[in-house]
């Protein structure tokens, strides 16, 4: 499970401004206005040494007895429970407020682990701004500034410290059985599916969004293949998860995805492709899940109908052009078999061993088809290409001046990639990094050291090297 962390603080002091640095997106509204963020609102962290997910969370006014700054406020509180870390972010430039003592007790309470940010203090003697934030009793303040970027990464560091590392074994994720999450909106038939692929009524399926409130985790076998299959709350649109039963339950989807191989995920062809549809695509894009979509209740729309709908899917989920679609009736359990066979595909791709030979040839015949574009009057040279990862599968492409690589060169080589390995159903992911320059870098040439006599000093610590070597090999 990936570790959560929880901005909590008054109205603007720049929770959304952390936020929207910390997930590196705009998801968040950021303003010179208090109370412009209500809901809580989730994302996936990126830039830390360790993955994990962030909620911010709206002004907290504990208080608050009516109205909507109460709404906030139980908001606030159910983000709490969510909490494995919680950052309590203050206003340096403002200072110490009565209300901040009030907040400071209710997180004594949670019994969760709390980083006492001072936000603001760019410019400023940090030391200074943040003696007065002692008075809280949560510890030392750290002085960070989300809006410049000063301190995020460490306080971030600091909150993940106490998680294990994740431990990527190779040969552990090739032998597993594949993990299915089945995820999607409320009330679009993930349960109906689960227990249409189960072939018995394991999970309660019931005409209501809602039915399911947590993510639960079901063995199959079917056709000899075992799949762990995992059925997950609906994610609702933010702004209408108001029950306390189903606090949980967007972190645990968000949970479920990461720790899937495959997603599966189930829109319903009724309602047609809806903006959450494409947020819930998006966020198992990001976290470079393998993906097959199901449209379901696909035998209760007429021709004209499902016309609309593929021009609908065509417009909102382009982006998802790796994936495989497959229009079924969970109710009816039609095309569930096309399904297995393409979470399988998705499951080979996603594991996929990519050899290094291999690669490097694959990457030298795309830039003999096309070279990459010139950039400040140099045209990047690449080199060679080898595996980075697999579940997605990664590649590393080693070159010079690859900063000047664009966007588009980029999807042009995922593309080529893909097509050759047959990668269909799984996102790709191509890093590039920057060849060493013996005359850009001093440690590398000594001062009046030529390139010629570098090398030979090279060369010959190699040998000393390769002595030393065999000479412990003899002694053993």
């Amino acid at each position: 499970m990936l570790p959560t962390i929880v901005l909590v603080g008054r109205p603007n002091v720049g929770k959304s401004t952390l936020f929207n640095r910390m997930t590196k997106s705009r998801d968040a509204l950021v303003a010179d206005l208090p109370g412009l963020t209500r809901d809580r609102h989730y994302g996936r962290g990126i830039g830390a040494s360790k993955p994990y997910l962030v909620i911010d969370t709206g002004g907290f006014e504990p208080t608050a007895e009516s109205g909507i700054l109460k709404e906030m406020a139980k908001q606030t509180l159910l983000a709490i429970d969510e909490a494995d870390v919680i950052i309590f972010l203050v206003d340096g430039r403002a200072g110490l407020t009565p209300q901040e003592f009030i907040i400071a007790d209710k997180l004594r309470k949670a019994q969760r682990p709390v980083l006492l940010a001072v936000n603001k203090t760019e410019g400023m003697n940090k030391a200074v701004v943040a003696a007065d934030f002692h008075e809280l009793g949560l510890g030392d303040p750290l002085s960070i500034s989300s809006a410049h970027g000063e301190g995020v990464k460490d306080i971030v560091e600091l909150a993940l410290e106490q998680f294990p590392e994740p431990v990527f074994d190779e040969n552990k994720q090739t032998d597993k059985i594949p993990r299915i999450a089945i995820v999607g909106r409320p009330n679009v038939g993930k349960s109906t599916l689960v227990n249409a692929l189960l072939g018995e009524d394991r999970v309660i399926a019931f005409d209501e969004p809602g039915t399911t409130r947590d993510s639960i985790e079901i063995e199959l076998e079917k056709n000899g293949k075992r799949y762990s299959i995992i059925d997950t709350a609906g994610v609702r649109k933010r702004g209408r998860v108001f029950e306390a039963v189903e606090k949980f339950s967007v972190v645990k989807t968000m949970q479920a995805i990461e720790d899937a191989n495959v997603a599966i995920l189930v829109v319903d062809a009724q309602e047609g492709i809806t903006e959450q549809d494409a947020h819930v695509a998006a966020y198992i894009l990001d976290s470079g899940r393998a993906l097959v979509v199901a449209i379901n209740k696909w035998d209760g729309l007429k021709e004209d109908e499902r016309d609309w709908v593929k021009r609908e899917i065509d417009r909102k989920l382009m982006f998802l052009d790796f994936a495989k679609f497959h229009y079924i009736s969970a109710l009816r359990k039609k095309g569930l078999p096309e399904l297995l066979t393409s979470v399988d595909g998705a499951f080979k791709a996603a594991m996929a061993k990519l050899p290094t030979p291999q690669l490097t040839r694959v990457l030298t015949d795309a830039i003999a088809q096309h070279q990459p574009p010139i950039t400040r009057g140099i045209r990047p040279k690449l080199r060679y290409a080898h595996q980075g990862g697999m579940n997605p599968p990664i590649v590393v492409i080693h070159g010079n001046h690859v900063d000047g690589i664009k966007d588009s060169y980029k999807r042009f080589l995922e593309g080529v990639f893909r097509k050759t390995f047959q990668l269909t159903g799984t996102p790709l992911r191509v890093q590039f990094n920057q060849g060493d320059n013996p005359f850009a870098d001093p440690d590398k040439r000594k001062p009046g050291e030529g390139i010629v006599s570098m090398r030979r000093r090279k060369t010959a610590q190699r040998a000393e090297l390769k002595a030393k070597k065999d000479a412990e090999d003899k002694k053993r």
